[in-house]
């Protein structure tokens, strides 16, 4: 499949175009891969990096220099995300246990598994060689803790950014993230239990 086609011929763009070009084309892979997640759709997907990228293209000025331009362009997905019509349909369901309490202390109690469990989803997903089983369960999870999974593990960013880009508190990325491992975990066992022995 072909991402997003740029012309490579040179443009007679002011000087902050090349300096936002440099800062972001290398991201254009990262923030397709998350918009396909978001959209579960090819052309969703790319309409959506493409509206992030003039978005991010317009407010270049507002950027600071030398600040986290990687959560600020994933600030600005999401947010994409969250106005267009399935972004919102998708994020007004509201899971039971983001109810109880996102990262407050009684969440942290609730899901005690993700910090003490030493069986990872990283080893469990390392056992699976069946990726469509993966994709599957990762479908399965709720919008809120699909995203700060694929911000997590996949993107590989750090809490602080991913609360920048969510504009949640470091808590409440901890929270989520613990959940999200536990319900894909869980996921993964089932599937990996023969038919016959489950209950």
């Amino acid at each position: 499949m072909t991402l997003l086609r740029w012309k490579s011929a040179p443009r007679q763009d002011p000087p902050q175009t090349s300096g936002f070009e440099g800062l972001a084309m290398p991201l254009l892979p990262s923030l397709y891969n998350v918009a396909k997640w978001l959209t579960r759709n090819d052309n969703d997907a790319e309409d959506l990096v493409q509206e992030t990228f003039l978005k991010a293209l317009r407010g270049f000025a507002s950027f600071e220099p030398g600040t986290n331009f990687k959560a600020w362009i994933f600030r600005i997905l999401r947010n994409t995300y969250l106005t267009s019509r399935s972004g919102l349909a998708a994020f007004r369901t509201v899971a039971l246990e983001d109810q109880l309490g996102d990262g407050e202390e009684s969440g942290s109690r609730l899901y005690p598994e993700g910090a003490i469990d030493r069986e990872t989803p990283e080893i469990n997903l390392l056992r699976l060689s069946d990726r469509a089983a993966i994709e599957a369960a990762m479908e399965k999870l709720s919008p809120p803790l699909l995203e700060v999974l694929l911000l997590c593990d996949v993107e590989e960013m750090k809490y602080k950014e991913i609360a920048s880009v969510l504009e949640v508190p470091i808590g409440t990325v901890m929270s989520r993230i613990a959940r999200a491992r536990a319900s894909l975990r869980e996921t993964l066992q089932v599937s990996m239990v023969p038919r016959e022995f489950r209950a």
